[in-house]
């Protein structure tokens, strides 16, 4: 743990000498942060009407109206609850997208920096230095995603509906914040460094541990349009 703990230490150190490769992730993540807002508060100001009542929405009305807790909610307030814990699955894929391109590099650069050799020439194992290459990627992933919920839930409360915010903090979504979350990002950075170990391109590396996003991302598609309805268990 000591030599991990070191590597970890050294990782740490160069992410913060080259914070730019936060730029994307904190870009993206804006963005991210800012579309389910639009959804559910922007669009319905232009269009001068309510969700409650389009029929799009007539799907998610009757999943918050079963839910214990969210009975009391009025229809607008019940279904801006449900955009918003739609989208929470999206702000989380978000910052592990950003964490993706510094997982990729993490070999790759010491390849290209001509220092792998010496740092393979320690008495350091290879799952020392994978597990250290893997923190490195994951401990910054975790700040963000901090950071961004702590956002999200503020707006959600400035702007949602009254109790809206609520969602945020009930079993199923600290299940996909705490849980989820952190077992996509460490699955998908696990790959990012293992395919940087073995390829000579950081844009391979990254495209290649984005794979395990690919499924997540079509899991959001599948219950935004009412294919599937994914409960806590």
């Amino acid at each position: 743990m000591s030599r991990i703990a070191a590597l970890l230490g050294k990782e740490l150190a160069d992410l913060r000498q080259n914070p730019s490769v936060f730029v994307p992730a904190i870009v993206t993540a804006l963005a991210s942060l800012t579309l389910p807002f639009f959804v559910a508060i922007v669009v319905p100001a232009i269009s001068g009407e309510r969700l409650s009542d389009s029929s799009d929405f007539e799907i998610a009305l009757e999943l918050y109206r079963s839910q214990p807790g969210m009975r009391d909610l009025d229809p607008e307030t019940a279904i801006q609850a449900w955009i918003f814990q739609q989208f929470l699955i999206l702000l989380l894929l978000t910052p592990v997208a950003g964490s993706m391109s510094v997982a990729a590099y993490s070999v790759i650069g010491e390849k290209q920096a001509r220092t792998l050799d010496p740092l393979l020439a320690t008495p350091i194992r290879t799952y020392e230095l994978l597990a250290a290459k893997v923190l490195g990627s994951l401990v910054p992933w975790l700040a963000l995603t901090l950071g961004w919920l702590a956002l999200y839930l503020g707006a959600t409360m400035l702007v949602g509906g009254p109790g809206a915010y609520r969602v945020l903090l009930s079993g199923r979504s600290l299940a996909i914040v705490f849980v989820l979350g952190p077992l996509a990002a460490l699955a998908a950075l696990q790959l990012a460094v293992c395919v940087s170990s073995r390829v000579n391109d950081a844009r391979s590396a990254q495209q290649i541990g984005a794979l395990i996003i690919l499924p997540i991302a079509g899991l959001l598609v599948a219950q935004v349009t009412g294919s599937v309805i994914l409960s806590s268990t």
